[in-house]
């Protein structure tokens, strides 16, 4: 079955259809949730309540660009909709550090290694990290998304990015003591 006609079945709640598009694309969707979330049980709730919202939404496509981008766009949405009722305060610093340059020596460190020291980061380090850098987001567009500051936005991604490099630097000074 082509996956306009699952879509179009998806929409008048055919649970078939439903359960052929979350065997399509639970992988890829599964893997934006862990990159948003401070871990597995999170990611599991997020994906969770993520494709409830697919499915509720589906008869709003329009079938104008790609299906997939769609669905990782209300997954996202989901959990930083989430992610904002959580979030009681914010505190607001204009004091931005200076851009932190981190030097990867490729053959050193693993992909493992990078994606677990990017889920230690504290969760608003993380949210604006991953939008910016994984996902493209300006900080103006995160900041609308997250309804911080902009220079809040900034001054997060600047203190992951220092914690990011402290945590390669003493992995790579232990690596070399070997």
């Amino acid at each position: 079955m082509g996956l306009e006609k699952l879509i179009k079945k998806c929409a008048k709640n055919d649970r078939k259809a439903q359960k052929e598009i979350y065997q399509l694309f639970a992988g890829k969707l599964f893997s934006i949730c862990l990159k948003y979330s401070k871990n597995k049980q999170e990611a599991q709730d997020n994906f969770q309540d993520g494709f409830i919202t697919i499915f509720e939404k589906v008869g709003q496509f329009n079938f104008k660009g790609s299906f997939e981008g769609w669905m990782k766009r209300v997954m996202v949405n989901t959990i930083l909709i989430k992610y904002r009722k959580k979030t009681v305060l914010n505190i607001v610093t204009e004091e931005i550090p200076d851009e932190v340059i981190v030097d990867v020596d490729d053959e050193e460190i693993s992909l493992d290694f990078l994606l677990n020291i990017i889920q230690e980061l504290p969760h608003r380090y993380r949210m604006v990290f991953n939008l910016y850098v994984l996902d493209g987001h300006s900080h103006k567009e995160i900041a609308k998304m997250l309804k911080i500051a902009e220079g809040t936005s900034k001054s997060n991604l600047a203190r992951a990015r220092g914690i990011l490099k402290q945590k390669i630097e003493t992995y790579q000074e232990g690596q070399q003591s070997v």
